[in-house]
């Protein structure tokens, strides 16, 4: 199987896993998936209180490559924030709070989930 198959797969199992966590914590999933352009894409958009959210969720089996919070870089968040103004026009709510979140899976089994609130582009 190809690797970039795998890595889909591997990817789309952490969001599955990242909207189980959320939805536990009580936020309420809008969203999955949400492609603004070729480069911006929004993973899970909820809803957290009065806080419309916008998750950035990275999946790794292993730490080879690094911690998955290692690879949301400025120009990532640029492009979910760009992504998450342009969702916010799309819709007939009218937000005045809004954040990035972004939620690690690490491993293959019984996988470490962790999330960090409100990610700063500075």
């Amino acid at each position: 199987m190809p690797k970039f198959f795998n890595n889909k797969i591997t990817g789309k199992s952490g969001e599955d896993l990242a909207c189980q966590f959320l939805q536990k914590q009580g936020y309420k999933i809008l969203e999955r998936n949400f492609r603004y352009s070729r480069l911006s894409e929004i993973d899970i958009i909820a809803k957290d209180k009065d806080y419309l959210v916008f998750v950035e969720v990275k999946t790794r089996t292993n730490e080879n490559c690094g911690h998955p919070f290692e690879a949301v870089n400025y120009k990532k968040l640029e492009h979910i924030f760009k992504a998450g103004l342009a969702y916010m026009q799309t819709t007939e709510e009218n937000y005045k709070k809004f954040r990035i979140d972004i939620i690690s899976v690490l491993g293959k089994n019984n996988p470490k989930i962790e999330h960090l609130k409100n990610i700063s582009m500075n």
